[in-house]
């Protein structure tokens, strides 16, 4: 499977209460408001966006992506409100190897309610059927309990800790590793 082929058109995908589409500059606004939330920024590697402009600048990178059939984003769009929740993703992806990695993020006021894992289960499930993955992981700081729990819910193996393996906003940190392989689906 080729990078290309599934990002030259990135399909929408649909659960029960979510849309998973790609990003557009229609989005800034709702991106501005969840990723400008410290709480929001604080386990992730990107800074807190200051003004409506740092928002505006990353859905154009992500649009440069999906121009160049790169690996990017999907939209978190909730289907009661219509609203631009977060983003879920292949952080990278290795056809090779058939591995690849998801991160996600969504607003703070979204958070406990299972949303996040609905979204991560649907492009878990894509990644074996539509990209020929035998191995998907996810990464997140030891200290962020909440995105842990949500690769558990996945369906994702706790793995062990790499120590000092990330350095993040200028510090190094220590991180969880969880998998799922294709057969555990």
């Amino acid at each position: 499977m080729e990078i290309e082929k599934i990002y030259g058109d990135l399909p929408v995908l649909e659960t029960d209460r979510l849309i998973l589409r790609k990003v557009t500059l229609e989005d800034v606004e709702d991106m501005f408001y969840y990723a400008s939330n410290d709480d929001v920024s604080k386990y992730v590697t990107w800074d807190t966006h200051k003004t409506i402009a740092d928002a505006k600048g990353f859905v154009e990178f992500i649009l440069q992506r999906y121009e160049n059939k790169q690996v990017a984003p999907w939209g978190i769009e909730y289907k009661d409100n219509g609203k631009f929740i977060g983003t879920v993703d292949f952080v990278w992806w290795e056809p090779l190897q058939r591995t690849a990695e998801i991160g996600y993020v969504i607003s703070k006021d979204y958070w406990g309610q299972g949303i996040t894992t609905e979204a991560a289960r649907e492009i878990i499930q894509f990644g074996f059927e539509n990209m020929d993955l035998v191995r998907i992981q996810a990464r997140c700081l030891t200290e962020n309990i909440g995105s842990g729990r949500v690769m558990e819910k996945a369906g994702m193996t706790f793995e062990g800790v790499l120590r000092k393996a990330l350095v993040m906003k200028g510090e190094h940190h220590d991180i969880k590793m969880y998998s799922i392989l294709r057969e555990e689906l």
